[in-house]
């Protein structure tokens, strides 16, 4: 049933069906149910010269999306994941109607807090959601949080392989270039460490679909200063590659 609003954004509607849904699309499903989603184009790059991972197939449309499964592990799935909730949370969607149910996510983001070097993982407990995507999934609230059982699973593996990390939220935001001052200052009064664009819709996603999901985002540029600074973020190639290797072992115990 839809309840109105104002707002059309806080009109939630809890009808399980929609006209359109993620099974249309499914011709043939994975024979695995285990994915790992990675914003790191180069690192996938690198394990493909390297053999590492092999093509599974290619999810065909306007924007095709490739999928590819590790050679040593063939049972985990590798993916590119898509800037923000309607395109990365999407494709969640559909990957999870082609029958995946257990996803680990990594990628980076700004840090709200510059105490957090570059490089250094956030277990992600939850999201700010200050986006759009989320709130056709769910009930409007200022966060969604992750699955504490699933979070619990990876601490356990972080801690036990002595894996440094922070645990935290997210503030997920559509709009990169309004990330104003007040509006940075609210989020990290919050508690947010790191904004990004996607968690939001993913974990909804995943909490309305019923399939475990599990974050790391690693600190990125700095929003916190006067002017904005890059960091070199992108550039830190070691800690890129560990992080989905480290998300590949991570899939398969949540």
């Amino acid at each position: 049933m839809l309840t109105k609003n104002a707002a059309p954004i806080l009109e939630f509607d809890d009808a399980p069906e929609a006209k359109l849904n993620p099974a249309n699309f499914v011709t043939e499903k994975f024979q695995t149910d285990k994915l790992v989603i990675t914003f790191f184009p180069e690192v996938m790059d690198r394990l493909a010269e390297d053999g590492q991972i092999v093509l599974e197939r290619t999810i065909p449309g306007e924007n095709p999306v490739p999928i590819y499964r590790f050679t040593e592990e063939p049972d985990v799935l590798l993916t590119l994941g898509q800037v923000g909730c309607p395109a990365c949370a999407g494709n969640l969607d559909e990957f999870h109607a082609m029958g995946v149910t257990k996803v680990m996510f990594c990628g980076g983001g700004g840090v709200l807090d510059r105490n957090i070097e570059v490089g250094q993982l956030l277990l992600v407990d939850g999201a700010i959601r200050d986006e759009g995507f989320s709130y056709h999934y769910l009930p409007p609230s200022r966060v969604v949080y992750t699955d504490p059982a699933v979070t619990e699973k990876v601490r356990r593996y972080l801690d036990e392989n002595r894996v440094p990390y922070l645990r935290g939220l997210v503030w997920t935001t559509d709009a990169i270039f309004r990330e104003t001052p007040d509006r940075i200052a609210r989020r990290k009064e919050e508690g947010a460490k790191i904004v990004e664009m996607e968690q939001a819709g993913c974990i909804a996603v995943a909490k309305v679909r019923g399939f475990a999901y599990g974050a790391l985002i690693y600190g990125g540029d700095d929003l916190t200063g006067e002017e904005w600074s890059n960091r070199g973020w992108r550039s830190r190639r070691g800690v890129r590659c560990d992080l989905v290797i480290l998300c590949k072992e991570l899939v398969k115990i949540i």
